[in-house]
């Protein structure tokens, strides 16, 4: 569906392999021949199945080149850290917020984990935007961790020699009787029926 820049709402139907091919590659913006005429549409929203993998919808926003947008964007960790000995690293934020042209609308925010040593931290104001991108997030927000996973030392248990004898709760039954059936506890049984002479 194509809507925005106060035109009618159009339902299209697209080549669902192309559609899931780019939008694989990290594509936003589409060129969509409508009556003739190109359109440049935005992804606004996308549905997939109950599986997460195949597509089954696409909402589009008309788009003009000079325009700017807000987009979501993939954040990749590059490299390894140098320093990692016995710490995990961890990636808090996996999609940015951004805002560009429409053309300068980036496949994926790029951040090098290289250089990290244990227990550093990377924030939203360490990211190396491209030019003419921006967000609006709170630069103090943590997207990677490297701490120092701490071996917790567990002790053992003492073991017993004798298992315990386990508590005995209640009068043990003597031997021939029975409980009735919906007595209460320690309520006398009922009378036994008596025998007909």
């Amino acid at each position: 569906m194509i809507y925005g820049h106060k035109e009618a709402v159009v339902p299209v139907s697209l080549p669902k392999k192309e559609v899931e091919n780019h939008l694989s590659h990290g594509a936003h913006v589409f060129d969509v021949s409508l009556d003739g005429k190109s359109e440049k549409v935005l992804v606004k929203e996308v549905q997939y199945d109950h599986l997460g993998i195949e597509v089954i919808h696409v909402d589009f926003a008309r788009v003009s080149l000079d325009e700017k947008v807000e987009v979501s964007v993939p954040i990749e960790l590059k490299g390894e850290p140098k320093e990692a000995e016995g710490g995990v690293l961890q990636q808090i934020i996996s999609q940015l917020e951004v805002e560009c042209l429409v053309t300068e609308i980036p496949d994926a925010i790029r951040v090098s984990v290289a250089d990290m040593k244990l227990n550093d931290v990377l924030h939203i104001k360490d990211l190396q935007l491209p030019v003419g991108v921006t967000t609006k997030l709170d630069p103090e927000l943590i997207i990677v961790t490297l701490k120092e996973v701490k071996e917790e030392e567990v002790a053992a248990a003492p073991v017993e020699a004798e298992a315990a004898e386990p508590e005995v709760i209640g009068k043990k039954k003597e031997e021939g009787e029975v409980a009735a059936e919906g007595a209460a506890p320690g309520a006398p049984a009922a009378p036994a029926a008596a025998e007909k002479k």
